[in-house]
């Protein structure tokens, strides 16, 4: 037995060696583009005013590293396979790309280095960060937004997750959806998507269930020790939570779509309102 495990072994070995890369061409860009940006690393910084005095010499400072990531940003792919997206992803036409394209199987493809800058999020906003690909990683899971996540795929997704989260230590609130940041633009990763699954494994926040039957709970009008909060409005805990507040029904939906998702409505209810609140103050 122990002599048949080895040859067949040995046959997937052989087996792997004998397929051919299709993207082998394009791997030989990634490295050149690696490459150039090693350059501009290497050279002495320059001062970006004209105007300033110059210094007597360069002082070149010994304590540093790679900038970290800070937010994760899940998107489903919005296509149909998890070759085409790895097609769209390496052509320079498309202008788009993520870290990781994770397959309906659970194949992951980490595609470029956390410490680069991907081009995921487009036009966006959470809070105060405004150019979001600059501090997050891009995750595509294969899925056209009108089906449900397979098992294998989120099994993959929450190992990613959690080698990220140990990695850079990214704090849980910042794992969030491209339909958040980006509400009036983009819906993913859809509202069947388990956003409740992955908070209770520390990827993203939930609101506490006991919210919603708390007869005592006033949302928006006191505080835990009973004192008024006459500036706190549902506007004001979606824009602390994160979301861009300028469209206020795309926001709700946004929300909705993320927590309330059997609710598609730019409504809040009462249920929803204390939903809102519970993860307002959570974010505090």
């Amino acid at each position: 037995m122990k002599i048949q495990a080895i040859l067949g072994a040995l046959a997937l070995l052989a087996a792997a060696g004998c397929v051919r890369n299709p993207y082998a061409a394009t791997n030989k860009v990634y490295k050149r583009q690696a490459r150039d940006l090693a350059h501009q690393l290497r050279a002495q910084p320059t001062l970006a005013g004209d105007s300033l005095p110059p210094a007597l010499y360069w002082a070149g400072t010994v304590n540093f590293n790679l900038r970290k990531p800070n937010y994760v940003i899940i998107h489903h792919t919005a296509q149909h396979s998890t070759e085409q997206t790895l097609k769209t992803f390496t052509l320079t036409k498309t202008q788009v790309s993520a870290h990781y394209v994770i397959g309906r199987d659970g194949q992951t493809f980490h595609m470029l280095s956390d410490y680069l800058r991907a081009w995921h999020g487009g036009a966006a906003r959470w809070g105060n960060v405004t150019d979001i690909n600059s501090v997050s990683i891009g995750i595509e899971l294969d899925n056209d937004g009108t089906e449900p996540f397979q098992e294998a795929q989120l099994t993959s997704l929450l190992k990613v997750l959690g080698s990220l989260k140990r990695t850079y230590n990214i704090p849980a609130a910042n794992f969030i959806g491209h339909g958040d940041i980006a509400p009036t633009r983009k819906s993913d990763p859809s509202a069947l998507f388990p956003w409740q699954r992955l908070a209770a494994r520390g990827f993203g926040l939930w609101y506490d269930e006991a919210v919603l039957s708390d007869t005592t709970a006033a949302p928006f009008a006191t505080d835990s020790l009973g004192l008024p909060l006459p500036g706190i409005t549902p506007r004001e805990a979606l824009r602390i939570i994160g979301y861009d507040t300028q469209d206020m029904p795309t926001a709700i939906r946004a929300f909705k779509r993320h927590f309330v998702p059997a609710d598609a409505s730019a409504e809040l209810t009462e249920r929803d309102r204390r939903i809102l609140f519970n993860l307002y103050r959570k974010n505090l």
